[in-house]
């Protein structure tokens, strides 16, 4: 497992944090510790994905979306399969997002089923137009799926950053606590979950919201990765 995750118990809960002592930019070695961190929960009753403080993350390592075009689409392609993972996962998946949650990071945020939110000056959502990155098919129907209809285009289509309040407005939170809150506040919601939902209904429930979805997205990856093709 990578040196920036670990992995540990509150019960019935599987608690994931991030930290890499920067801005949690998703690299392959992040990537590759979170999808460790969630084979090695598969007992648990409820996920809880948390990230360092002020920072829950900055989305894709830009040292290598800028770079190499095979190693910038193999990143987007792990990146968004641990999405998928996360939105069709066997469990409940809270995350606790405690502070910034910009492009992948933000989009992580429509993959979970519930989000604990940092509140303070931190800022929320997709920002890939205005960096001059279009934003992939993938990202597009997973925040269409989730944010409410008066958010997505603003925040889509014109990378308006969200404040921690018009996250909860727009749809990328759930709830907003005090920052040093956040990782308690999400272990307790994970936990009442794993007690109150019923595994069996959760996961067939699961399957019928998820899947068709999830499969249509995982198809047109390939075209996802195509955009690196053409640049800005």
């Amino acid at each position: 497992m990578s040196d920036s995750v670990t992995l540990s118990r509150t019960g019935d809960v599987a608690v994931i944090t991030i930290d890499d002592g920067k801005a949690n930019a998703l690299s392959f070695d992040l990537l590759d510790g979170i999808n460790q961190a969630l084979d090695a929960s598969a007992d648990a009753k409820a996920v809880t994905l948390v990230g360092r403080p002020a920072k829950f993350s900055a989305g894709f390592d830009l040292s290598i979306m800028t770079g190499d075009v095979q190693d910038a689409r193999r990143l987007l392609s792990t990146g968004a399969e641990l999405g998928l993972r996360l939105f069709t996962f066997g469990v409940p998946v809270v995350l606790g997002v405690t502070g910034h949650a910009l492009a992948m990071g933000g989009i992580l945020t429509t993959c979970a089923d519930y989000r604990v939110g940092a509140s303070g000056p931190f800022k929320i959502g997709l920002n890939e137009v205005a960096i001059g990155m279009p934003v992939p098919g993938f990202a597009v129907e997973l925040c269409r799926n989730r944010l409410t209809t008066t958010w997505f285009t603003r925040c889509i289509q014109l990378a308006h950053i969200c404040s921690p309040d018009e996250a909860v407005a727009a749809g990328f939170l759930d709830e907003t606590v005090d920052p040093d809150a956040v990782a308690d506040r999400a272990i307790e919601v994970a936990t009442e979950l794993a007690q109150r939902i019923h595994p069996g209904p959760f996961r067939l429930t699961r399957h019928a919201i998820a899947d068709e979805l999830a499969g249509q997205l995982r198809t047109g990856l390939a075209a996802d990765m195509a955009l690196f093709d053409v640049g800005s």
